[in-house]
């Protein structure tokens, strides 16, 4: 019997079985005052919110997860991809873009935090029929190689000459008093945070050098 096709009936020990199981549920539930099985949260809504800005020059409102970075609005937003996402820490300065003139690392700041502010990219910087100088000066000296980190190297390059032009002193100043002026010390000390897995960081320095008026 016991090899017999069951199919649809419960055997004497299985509805055993199952009577002990529910009483024990019960019990449970009785004693800690839970239930056995706990009901999933509810999904909490995304947040949204707007922006204003300008990029590259043209008036953009956004509505977007309160939790974007600067960084993934222009990629995944404005479809501005010639920004990098590198590290995504911080750490690396693909994502560089400049912000008011000033360069930041967009992967670290919220697009929340930069209502009315003026945000450059790559693409704002000049054109392939007309070219910011830095651009230019990267081809000239063959500052890149893989190419991936060089839009945030020009742009951070680009505000790095601003930088020593406003008389900003960094850790290779030697006298914080003086006059600022552009060396290939001082601009390598100011490039730090941006990092180039070929290693074209001479020709990077020849390229600024140029810019700069300086003999590299």
């Amino acid at each position: 019997m016991e090899n017999e096709d069951r199919t649809g009936h419960i055997s004497r020990r299985e509805m055993l079985a199952g009577t002990a199981m529910a009483v024990t549920a019960m019990a449970i539930t009785k004693v800690t005052g839970l239930e056995a099985a706990t009901a999933p949260a509810a999904i909490q809504p995304v947040e949204l919110a707007g922006v204003s800005f300008r990029v590259n020059g043209k008036a953009i409102t956004l509505e977007m997860d309160t939790r974007t970075t600067l960084l993934d609005a222009l990629r995944e937003k404005l479809f501005l991809t010639g920004t990098k996402k590198g590290c995504d820490h911080g750490q690396c300065g693909a994502c560089t873009v400049l912000v008011n003139g000033k360069r930041i690392n967009s992967c670290l700041s919220l697009a929340l935090q930069h209502e009315d502010d003026a945000i450059t990219t790559i693409e704002g910087l000049g054109t392939p029929d007309n070219l910011h100088p830095m651009q230019s000066a990267f081809i000239k000296h063959d500052g890149y190689q893989c190419g991936y980190c060089t839009p945030g190297q020009i742009c951070s390059a680009v505000a790095v000459l601003e930088e020593i032009k406003a008389g900003i002193p960094s850790h290779a100043s030697a006298d914080l008093n003086a006059q600022m002026a552009f060396t290939n010390t001082e601009f390598r000390e100011r490039m730090s945070g941006n990092i180039c897995r070929c290693g074209a960081y001479s020709n990077i320095a020849e390229a600024a050098a140029e810019v700069a008026g300086v003999k590299g």
